[in-house]
C-alpha cells in the first residue's frame, strides 16, 4: 500500500505502546504497527513497554521484527514505564537506544515453566485420568501425577536452551559479553538504575526524556509529536468503576490458564 503521507511521515515520530502482559494478540496489534510505520517510513519510533514479560515466541517475533525495521533507516528508543521485564526486556534489547525510570522495575532475565500436580488432590476426590499414548513423553507435565526424572531433565534442557536464546538476544543488543550477561541474567529483579550500571540501559529518564532522544537520533525537530500506533479499542469495562483493576485481574488469569505448561519470558512474584 502507498500512503499518501509518506513524505510528511519521513519528519514525523511513531509510537507504539506495550502494556500487560505479552501473548498472542499482543504480538498482532504490535506487528501490524510495525508494518505500518515501515510502509509509511517514519525515520524514529518511541516504543514504550510497560510489562512483565509473556510468551517465548510472541516475544521474539516482536524482538525481530524491531530489528528489520531498523534495517529500514528506522531509528527505534524503547522507553521503559513501571515495569518492563523478562520478554519486555528482549523486546526492548531490539531498540537502538533504552531509556528508563529510576524506579522501573527491569531485569527477570530467565525462562520458566510450570504445571500443576493435582494427584493428591485428584485421589482425594475419587478422580482417576486414563492416558493411551504414542510416545513415553507425551503426557508430560500431566496434573494428575508427578515428573519423573527423566521427564524433569528433559525440560530442563529446554529451559535452559531457551535461556541461552535469551542471553545471546541481549548480548547482541547491548553489546555485552554473553559472561557479563550471565552475571545479572539469574532471574533477578532489579531497578532501571541498576540496570544502568550493568549495561542494560543506556539513560535515566522517563518517556518524554526518550523521545527527545529519539528526536535528537533521527534528528527531527525538537517540536516533534509521536503518532501513536497499534491503539486497542476501548471495551465497556474500561468506563465502569474499577474496570481496569478487573480488567487486570482478568488479564492476569487468562496468563496463568493460557501459560501453564508454556515456556515463558515472565516476572511471576
Amino acid at each position: 500500500m502507498i500512503w499518501p503521507l509518506r513524505r510528511k511521515s519521513k519528519k514525523r515520530m511513531a509510537r507504539i505502546c506495550i502494556e500487560g502482559p505479552i501473548n498472542s494478540e499482543t504480538r498482532k496489534i504490535v506487528l501490524k504497527a510495525l508494518k505500518q510505520i515501515e510502509e509509511r517510513e517514519f525515520p524514529a519510533l518511541l516504543l514504550r513497554i510497560d510489562s512483565p514479560g509473556g510468551t517465548v515466541g510472541d516475544s521474539q517475533e516482536i524482538h525481530s521484527a524491531l530489528l528489520r525495521l531498523r534495517e529500514k533507516g528506522c531509528h527505534v528508543v524503547a522507553s521503559f514505564g513501571n515495569i518492563s521485564a523478562s520478554g519486555g526486556v528482549y523486546i526492548g534489547v531490539g531498540a537502538e537506544k533504552i531509556v528508563a525510570n529510576p524506579g522501573t522495575i527491569t531485569g527477570s532475565i530467565g525462562v520458566i515453566l510450570r504445571g500443576n500436580n493435582l494427584s493428591k488432590l485428584l485421589e482425594k476426590v475419587g478422580i482417576k485420568f486414563e492416558t493411551v499414548k504414542s510416545g513415553i513423553y507425551k503426557d508430560i507435565l500431566s496434573p494428575d501425577r508427578p515428573l519423573s526424572t527423566e521427564e524433569r531433565a528433559l525440560l530442563q534442557s529446554l529451559i535452559d536452551s531457551s535461556y541461552e536464546q535469551f542471553v545471546l538476544a541481549v548480548s547482541k543488543g547491548r553489546n555485552l559479553t554473553p559472561e557479563v550477561v550471565k552475571s545479572f541474567a539469574d532471574g533477578r529483579v532489579f531497578t532501571g538504575e541498576q540496570a544502568k550500571e550493568f549495561g542494560l540501559v543506556d539513560e535515566i529518564g522517563d518517556e518524554n526524556d526518550a523521545k527527545l532522544l529519539a528526536i535528537k537520533i533521527a534528528n527531527l525537530d525538537e517540536k516533534t509529536k509521536p503518532i501513536t500506533f497499534g491503539k486497542t479499542k476501548k471495551k465497556l469495562l474500561g468506563f465502569l468503576p474499577g474496570g481496569k483493576i478487573i480488567h487486570n485481574l482478568v488479564n492476569a488469569l487468562n496468563l496463568e490458564l493460557e501459560g501453564n505448561g508454556q515456556i515463558l519470558w515472565l516476572f511471576k512474584p
